[in-house]
């Protein structure tokens, strides 16, 4: 038996470390990867070597669906399940029909253009408000959405303007993980924390939220000292600079109103679900659906847009870290972090924050928070060590230290691809050079706000 368990942790990590080398690599799209992996992690692990297949169903979770409490909860309870985390697939998977029907009603181009007429179309200040939207929109909506819409309207404002959107670009991708770390639906590495140990759209704000918005005044004062001198218009005297009206955005108002009016119900009821009972999966499927319902026609057209390849992907690593967690690697990896930190708390964050953020600069932070949150819980349970407390540095590090690099965060890549397709390649040297700096800074921010106020 010892033996046969001995086999199975081995052979379960291999293929973690394998799925982790493909999906560095790139060279495979990530979701067939994962669904490769989750499929070798059945048939070889739970299988072969250890014949069982109540690992292969609690993995797979599909009881946590028909569980009422996967759809309403009347109190704050603890996660206890493992796989696949249905209620973070069904989440996402509204919140991208949401975001969908946003888009196609001209919502973020709308809003774009009338914070650009507010400030007058001077560069500095929509270089300032652009962030600081960046950093709003991302606490509701996925940071890859941001970027894509907002990155596109700053290219077009830029030529319109005369000044240079790479400044700009940047400072949205970064604004864009910081805000998204900021609440519980903000970026996935938040919505897989939340929803695995039940936490509440209040539980992230009032705790992340508070880091990251002390960390926003920084990083604000940072990218104007680095790029004000690189946004100066260059307008010839007497050349008359002309913008598109906002109200152009907006090719349907019924579609507009009707859009906006499901993103402020969205936010409502993530921010009041603690004390409505509604778990996130269903304020999710729920948006979806009346945005189908909605859009009429179009409803097909948003359906085929959705992004089921990050689902897929979601799914698969799910089956694989639970491959990990059914095989106790995860529970060794907690106890080797244990024995180096011992019981001293300082260290333990120390590590975790920077140990995600690092990790997160160079791999996707997806399946390295997936992979960590069974971990920290048994650290919790070993050392004594408050469990919120390490939710907390996890979700720092694995939010911010993606932005180090070009391919820290699907929302680096999306940013830098925009600028790419418009004529504005940014290296990695560029972009390292002003992101890296600003990364380490807020993760030192975080460190020292977690050991302030928990330690």
């Amino acid at each position: 038996m010892v033996i046969n368990m001995l086999t199975a942790q081995i052979t379960a990590g291999a293929i973690f470390v394998f799925m982790f080398a493909l999906i560095v690599s790139e060279k495979i799209e990530r979701h067939i990867v994962s669904l490769g992996c989750a499929v070798l992690m059945m048939v070889c692990v739970f299988g072969f070597c250890m014949h069982s297949s109540e690992a292969v169903w609690e993995t797979l979770n599909f009881g946590s669906i028909i569980s009422p409490d996967f759809w309403y909860v009347s109190a704050h309870s603890e996660g206890t399940s493992m796989g696949i985390n249905w209620e973070t697939i069904f989440f996402i998977l509204g919140m991208m029909i949401m975001v969908e029907g946003m888009g196609h009603a001209g919502f973020f181009r709308w809003l774009c253009l009338c914070i650009a007429k507010a400030v007058k179309y001077k560069s500095i200040p929509i270089f300032i408000t652009f962030m600081i939207m960046s950093f709003g929109l991302a606490m509701f909506i996925d940071s890859i959405t941001v970027i894509l819409f907002l990155a596109a309207v700053t290219v077009e404002l830029a030529q319109l303007l005369r000044f240079n959107p790479v400044p700009v670009i940047l400072a949205e991708v970064f604004c864009a993980n910081l805000g998204g770390s900021a609440t519980m639906c903000g970026d996935p590495p938040n919505i897989i924390i939340g929803t695995s140990l039940h936490y509440t759209f209040g539980d992230f704000i009032t705790n992340t939220g508070l880091i990251a918005v002390i960390a926003l005044a920084f990083t604000l004062l940072y990218f104007y000292i680095c790029f004000r001198k690189q946004l100066v218009q260059k307008v010839k005297a007497g050349e008359p600079l002309t913008c598109p009206d906002p109200a152009t955005a907006i090719q349907n108002k019924r579609s507009f109103m009707v859009s906006t009016f499901i993103f402020l119900a969205a936010v409502i009821l993530l921010i009041t679900h603690a004390q409505t009972g509604l778990t996130v999966a269903t304020i999710g499927v729920g948006i979806g659906l009346l945005t189908l319902l909605t859009a009429g026609k179009n409803a097909i057209l948003l359906l085929k847009k959705v992004d089921y390849k990050t689902l897929l992907f979601f799914i698969g690593l799910f089956v694989v870290v639970g491959g990990l967690e059914q095989t106790e690697v995860l529970g060794v990896m907690a106890a080797f972090i244990g024995d180096i930190c011992g019981s001293n708390v300082m260290l333990m964050i120390a590590v975790i924050l920077w140990g995600s953020a690092i990790a997160s600069a160079f791999v996707d932070n997806i399946p390295f928070a997936a992979t960590m949150i069974p971990v920290i819980k048994a650290l919790a349970q070993t050392t004594g060590v408050d469990l919120d407390t390490l939710s907390w540095t996890l979700a720092m590090g694995t939010d911010i230290g993606g932005s180090a690099t070009p391919i820290g965060a699907s929302a680096n890549v999306v940013g830098l691809a925009v600028a790419a397709r418009n004529g504005h390649v940014i290296g990695w040297g560029k972009y390292c050079k002003y992101l890296a700096p600003i990364t380490i800074i807020v993760i030192f921010i975080s460190m020292l706000c977690i050991y302030m106020r928990y330690v």
